[in-house]
């Protein structure tokens, strides 16, 4: 669900003074007043949270510090490790 930022329109209470954040579903309807005092506020666009290549990933050198096991496909319904604690391969035998 996204998470969609409110702006006051007029007047305003300590919670939407500064724009507030409400998750909610695309499906429902824009927010008219505020939660708190009920003062009229509308939806304002706000930049998107976007994660853009390889950067957010885990680099295979750091899976087995962090706990992970690492498996690379050799054939159809089998796999063997590449980094990480676990059998050396899995398959479908």
């Amino acid at each position: 669900m996204p998470i969609y930022e409110y702006a006051p329109i007029a007047g305003s209470c300590d919670h939407c003074k500064n724009h507030f954040e409400v998750l909610q579903r695309m499906s429902d309807p824009e927010l008219s007043a505020c939660p708190q005092c009920g003062q009229p506020c509308r939806q304002v666009i706000s930049a998107p949270n976007v994660s853009i290549g390889g950067g957010h990933m885990l680099k295979e050198k750091n899976v087995a510090e962090k706990g992970f096991t690492q498996y690379r496909r050799v054939e159809k319904g089998r796999y063997e490790k590449t980094a990480g604690k676990g059998p050396d391969t899995i398959g479908s035998d």
